[in-house]
């Protein structure tokens, strides 16, 4: 069988963000397992806020293209992000929101039908006590639901993120470390038997 392809998505563009480092870090773990890992800047889609009246005007934006694409060409998503407020970031989900709007063009599918099916892996990183675990619960039920993506049961919320990583980027704590890998793990299985299947 090929070589299991995954993407890596950060929630929070921010320079020195920590779910930005958290989703490298399990990245990093799932190329330990023998994966193939692509990250994209959701950020740099440049995606304005989602508008009925400029989807009428121009048509959905080519940075949702691109992250149709980069969801068709993977086997299942790493994603890390924050809490604004206890919900998804905005980037998150006007990214989204966009990619639900593209119908099929030639041979390439929907955005939901990109996103249909994708098993992810979910991380949030917070310097709070909790980790940024409401915001995550959100994200499981608006990507499982809203997009169709399937989440793996396991999740991992790292708390007091400013004092997680180590100079090299890495988590301090082994036992951050083996949870975090227990989701890679999760995800891993799930996309390989889906490729499988297939």
């Amino acid at each position: 069988m090929s070589t299991l392809r995954l993407l890596a998505i950060s929630g929070s563009s921010r320079t020195g963000s920590w779910n930005r480092k958290l989703v490298d870090v399990a990245a990093r773990a799932a190329q330990a397992r023998g994966a193939q890992v692509e990250s994209l800047d959701l950020r740099s889609l440049a995606l304005p806020l989602y508008d009925a009246d400029l989807e009428k005007a121009g048509g959905v934006p080519e940075g949702a293209r691109r992250l149709r694409d980069a969801l068709r060409a993977a086997d299942g998503v790493l994603l890390s992000a924050p809490e604004y407020n206890g919900f998804p970031t905005p980037l998150l989900l006007n990214s989204f929101d966009w990619l639900s709007r593209l119908q099929p063009e030639g041979d390439a599918p929907s955005g939901l039908a990109a996103s249909s099916g994708k098993p992810l892996g979910l991380f949030s990183a917070s310097p709070g006590p909790m980790g940024a675990l409401r915001s995550l619960n959100f994200t499981r039920q608006y990507l499982g639901m809203t997009i169709a993506m399937l989440p793996v049961p396991q999740q991992f919320a790292l708390s007091k993120a400013g004092e997680a990583f180590d100079e090299s980027g890495a988590l301090k704590d082994a036992k951050q470390q083996a949870a975090l890998e227990a989701v890679v793990a999760s995800l891993i299985r799930l996309a390989t038997a889906l490729k499988s299947a297939g």
